[in-house]
C-alpha cells in the first residue's frame, strides 16, 4: 500500500506514518523538510502530478498550521490548503482519503480551530473522504495539549488551572487513532459520518491533569483562574507577535466542548479505544490548592 502522510513532521503525523509503515506500508511523509521528505507546506500545496506519479493509494491528512492565530490567515492556509489539497489527491486518483479533524468539530462550535475544521470536513465529504475526529490524544509521550500540559507541570511550581477545571474531555490513546487509520485505510468501506476517535469514558480537564500528574510522580498543585481572563491574556500576547505555549483559541475549544458527542460511528469501527487510566492506573486527584 502507497500511503502518503502530510504534517508527518508533527506529533500525530510522525506517529500515523510510523504505525503504517510498522504495518507494512510504503509512506511519503509530506512536510517541510527532512530525510526523505517530499517537500509540503499547506501555503504551497504538494507538487503536481505528485499523487498520481507515486501512484498514492491513501492519503492521511494531519497537517495544520498552528502558528496562524487570526481568522483570515486560518482560512486562507489551513482551510484553502486543505481543500487544495483534497481536491488535487481526487483529481489524480487516490483511492482513499483520511482527513483528521477534532472532536471540536461540531454544529456551533465556537473555536475558530473546530470552524475551520468542519469547514474542511464538508469538502472532505464530496469527495467521499473519511473524516476522523480525534479526542484529546494521550501516550507515552504526548504531544499537542497533553504535551503541554505536561510541559507547564515539568516547568511551573503552580498550573494554572483554566475556569473550574469540570470540562469533559474525551481522552485517546495515540496507538489506537493509528489502529482506527489503519482499519479504515484498508477496508472496502465508503467514508460515512464523522468518527470519533476516543473512549466513551469522559475524563475531566482536572482529572486529566491529575493523571498527568500521577504518571509523572509529581504532586500537582493547581491555581483556578478564570478562563476568560486566561483567554484575554494570551489573546493580547498573540497579538504583539508572542506566541505562548498554549493559543487562546485551544481556550475557546476547552470551555465550550460538545455537550453530547455521537459515538454511534464509533462503535461501528473494530477498534476499542483504551481509558486515560491505561495511563495512569487511576484517576485518583492528588493535588494541593
Amino acid at each position: 500500500m502507497n500511503v502518503a502522510v502530510t504534517g508527518a513532521g508533527g506529533y500525530l503525523g510522525s506517529r500515523l506514518a510510523a504505525a503504517f509503515r510498522a504495518h507494512g506500508g510504503n509512506v511519503d511523509e509530506l512536510k517541510r523538510s527532512g530525510d526523505n521528505a517530499v517537500p509540503f507546506t499547506l501555503a504551497d500545496g504538494a507538487p503536481e502530478g505528485y499523487f498520481r506519479d507515486a501512484k498514492i493509494e491513501v492519503l492521511v491528512h494531519c497537517a495544520w498550521d498552528f502558528s496562524l492565530v487570526r481568522k483570515e490567515d486560518i482560512y486562507r492556509v489551513n482551510v484553502g490548503g486543505s481543500m487544495k489539497l483534497l481536491e488535487q489527491a481526487h483529481r489524480e486518483g487516490v483511492k482513499k482519503i483520511i482527513f483528521i479533524s477534532t472532536i471540536s468539530a461540531y454544529p456551533g462550535c465556537k473555536s475558530l480551530y473546530g470552524q475551520s475544521k468542519l469547514a474542511i470536513e464538508e469538502q472532505a465529504r464530496q469527495f467521499g473522504a473519511i473524516v476522523i475526529r480525534p479526542g484529546v490524544v494521550f501516550g507515552e509521550k504526548p504531544g499537542a495539549i497533553v504535551g503541554a500540559m505536561a510541559a507547564a507541570m515539568e516547568k511551573l511550581p503552580v498550573v494554572p488551572l483554566i475556569g473550574n477545571g469540570r470540562q469533559t474531555l474525551y481522552p485517546c490513546h495515540e496507538d489506537d487513532l493509528a489502529q482506527l487509520v489503519i482499519a479504515l485505510a484498508t477496508s472496502a468501506e465508503p467514508g460515512g459520518m464523522p468518527i470519533i476517535a476516543a473512549g466513551e469514558n469522559g475524563w475531566t480537564f482536572r482529572e486529566i491533569l491529575a493523571g498527568l500528574a500521577k504518571a509523572r510522580g509529581r504532586k500537582l498543585r493547581l491555581l483556578s483562574v478564570p478562563w476568560r481572563a486566561v483567554w484575554m491574556l494570551i489573546w493580547t500576547a498573540e497579538r504583539v507577535g508572542l506566541r505562548p505555549g498554549f493559543r487562546s483559541d485551544s481556550v475557546i475549544s476547552l470551555v465550550t466542548q460538545n455537550p453530547a458527542p455521537d459515538f454511534g460511528p464509533t462503535r461501528q469501527t473494530p477498534v476499542t479505544f483504551r481509558d486515560f487510566s491505561a495511563l495512569t492506573g487511576s484517576a485518583q486527584m492528588e493535588e494541593e490548592q
